[in-house]
């Protein structure tokens, strides 16, 4: 730039001014916290080749043995082909194992393979430590209302979802 003359670019608010800050719209808020985390948790993850989406899904196909890819889909709130991928990496790597459904044998149910609830482990330590400063300077009570309030507020969303 040269000498004397300004940028009309406005300056970009930091995390906690302006629109970025208690004035914001709570969507964006939520948005904003949000990719914060998954950086957090994504950088945390990174020496150990795991990203947050296959740490989640692990931890669901470790906390909900036998789903099916539709079942994993739906609780994890991505899309079938997100899925599709993520479980052929994780089943490639050894992590997890399918078997045919008793009843309906082209329904492939997962589960976690001692490898898979071995790096889970490791992976949910790290994350722990994420959550401590995610609930840093929040009192038990506090924190039981902030819980209380995402999860009325997920279900809220998807009882009755607004249409343009």
């Amino acid at each position: 730039m040269r000498k004397g003359l300004k940028s009309l670019s406005p300056r970009v608010p930091q995390v906690g001014e302006a629109m970025r800050g208690e004035e914001g719209h709570l969507p964006y808020l939520l948005s904003q916290a949000h990719a914060a985390m998954r950086l957090a948790l994504e950088r945390a993850l990174a020496d150990l080749k795991v990203t947050a989406p296959q740490f989640s899904i692990l931890t669901m196909i470790d906390s909900y043995p036998g789903l099916s890819g539709a079942e994993l889909a739906r609780l994890s709130m991505l899309t079938p082909q997100t899925i599709n991928l993520i479980v052929k990496n994780l089943e490639r790597d050894g992590l997890i194992a399918k078997s045919p459904d008793d009843v309906h044998g082209r329904i492939l149910r997962l589960q976690a393979t001692a490898a898979g609830r071995a790096l889970r482990k490791k992976c949910r330590e790290r994350a722990n430590r994420i959550e401590t400063r995610v609930s840093a300077g929040l009192a038990a009570s506090e924190e039981k209302v902030v819980r209380r309030w995402l999860v009325q507020l997920a279900s809220e969303m998807h009882a009755r979802p607004e249409r343009a």
